[in-house]
């Protein structure tokens, strides 16, 4: 799978997420933020961007960071066809795949260790979304609701 990545400062696991991605076979196709030379590192600008490299379809997740997560997680949000989860644990990420189809990953800088980064990120990719009717239903009225049709 091909993955943008976005962190607002090069701490905690920041450094570790596309290794740790491209540990698990996974392709890292941008580097936004703190991780990337040229770009502005501020959280709502790098999740932005993030998000925009899903969206358009030059990768098919993201995962992005700042210090509680929180933050980055919103910026995301604001893009069309986002649905970015927070996750500090791994039945948070299973859960955010699962029942929510989330496609952006948003980690807290300050809270996730290496060790708590592997199992949300095996979590995060080891479950699909639900076929099942009623959650596919949620994920259409979330679209419904982003394009003023709900």
């Amino acid at each position: 799978m091909r993955f943008s990545i976005a962190a607002d400062e090069l701490t905690g696991v920041a450094a570790a997420i596309g290794g740790a991605l491209a540990g698990r076979g996974h392709e890292v196709v941008a580097r936004h933020g703190a991780l990337a030379e040229d770009e502005r590192d501020d959280w709502a600008w790098a999740s932005e961007a993030a998000a925009r490299d899903v969206a358009g379809g030059e990768a098919e997740q993201a995962v992005v960071a700042c210090w509680t997560g929180t933050g980055a997680a919103i910026a995301a949000n604001k893009v069309a066809g986002i649905r970015a989860a927070l996750c500090g644990d791994a039945e948070t990420a299973r859960g955010a795949r699962r029942w929510n189809d989330a496609n952006v990953l948003a980690l807290s800088l300050r809270s996730t260790s290496e060790h708590e980064l592997a199992e949300i990120l095996d979590a995060w990719l080891g479950t699909g979304p639900s076929a099942d009717a009623e959650d596919r239903a949620n994920i259409d009225h979330i679209a419904e609701v982003e394009h003023g049709d709900a």
